[in-house]
């Protein structure tokens, strides 16, 4: 139904009108006493060999919504109750910003990929910290990224008040320091400056949440040299960070099935889904065999069926994000992955 009926339908639709549409349906489900409950328990099907122990907590399943698709942390409990086994919600950054001007969001159906250019868009770290602290049964993550406005001379205390905020009320926390729509953010991923960002967010999640260490996570682009890629799984594990999230959107455009013109249109921005499938399948197998099982891998990129997700997993990740593909695929998408993942973990033993 949803491929047939109501995509058609959203493709109508510029990609970020569609994307509000959809998010305000999801909303309306949180808001409907029952609903939610409802939904859980039709499409989380309970199967311990779904089952993920990682970053001190239980996943139902290892398959995550990206961050990026709830950047507020408005409706973390009903995407959660449509099979994800967590969400990852942000960015946020330490001041409210609009992000880019529109139309900053694409689609490239013959490639099945997104362009963005969204430029970390959202109310601000402070005015998630409400919704965040709420009891929930969704496994949350944040993820935090730098105020645009904020000279690079300034991240750091501009990450570590986000981190303040939302840290006591995280699952887990990503540093984001890869997306390519904040101008000079990619260069905080360079060992020398990435190195005082983490450790001075690690100060601050101990200094808000001394009883409970928060997990803490960095988000690397896949356009880094395997000698970067190398180098930051080296600095996660002297920092002892918890993980690795690989990979973000990609810069490059080579490859790309759709027309060239279609694609010169949506401009500057990151490339996600498919395109982004191989360079991030190989950052993951180079992380891990940098690292070995010393940190936990969350893998993202070009994810569609469950024996990519598989695959994956077999390569080193602990757990998997999805975000283009859902898209794509729509609302079951996360079911049938955790679904398909489960029986192909069971054929393995």
């Amino acid at each position: 139904m949803y491929r047939t009926l109501i995509r058609p339908l959203l493709y109508l639709l510029p990609a970020e009108t569609a994307h509000h549409l959809a998010f305000a349906c999801l909303r309306l489900l949180t808001a409907i006493p029952g609903v939610l409950a409802l939904v859980r328990r039709a499409l989380h099907r309970g199967d311990a060999a779904s089952c993920v122990q990682a970053l001190g907590l239980d996943f139902p399943n290892p398959i995550g919504l990206a961050a990026g698709f709830d950047k507020d942390a408005m409706a973390y409990e009903a995407l959660g109750a449509l099979g994800f086994g967590f969400v990852e919600v942000g960015t946020l950054t330490g001041q409210p910003q609009p992000g880019n001007p529109a139309p900053r969001l694409f689609r490239l159906p013959k490639d099945r990929a997104l362009v963005n250019r969204m430029g970390f868009n959202n109310r601000g770290s402070e005015d998630a910290v409400p919704r965040l602290r709420r009891p929930h049964e969704t496994i949350v993550g944040v993820n935090i990224g730098k105020t645009k406005a904020v000279p690079e001379a300034d991240a750091v205390s501009d990450y570590v008040a986000s981190a303040k905020r939302v840290g006591p009320h995280a699952d887990y926390l990503v540093v984001n320091v890869s997306s390519p729509n904040t101008p000079g953010l990619r260069d905080l991923q360079a060992t020398e400056k990435l190195r005082p960002l983490l450790s001075a967010v690690r100060e601050a999640l101990n200094e808000v949440s001394p009883a409970h260490r928060v997990p803490l996570l960095v988000k690397i682009a896949p356009d880094l040299a395997d000698e970067d890629v190398d180098a930051v799984a080296d600095l996660a594990l002297a920092l002892g960070l918890e993980g690795i999230i690989a990979t973000n959107t990609t810069i490059r455009r080579d490859q790309l099935r759709s027309d060239a013109a279609k694609v010169d249109r949506c401009g500057a921005g990151g490339l996600s889904g498919p395109p982004v499938h191989d360079r991030s399948l190989q950052v993951l197998r180079r992380l891990r065999a940098r690292a070995g099982d010393r940190l936990v891998l969350i893998s993202v990129g070009g994810i569609e069926t469950p024996e990519q997700a598989w695959e994956r997993i077999q390569a080193g990740a602990t757990l998997v994000q999805i975000y283009t593909a859902f898209i794509y695929e729509g609302p079951l998408l996360p079911t049938r992955l955790a679904q398909g993942v489960a029986e192909l973990a069971q054929q393995q033993h």
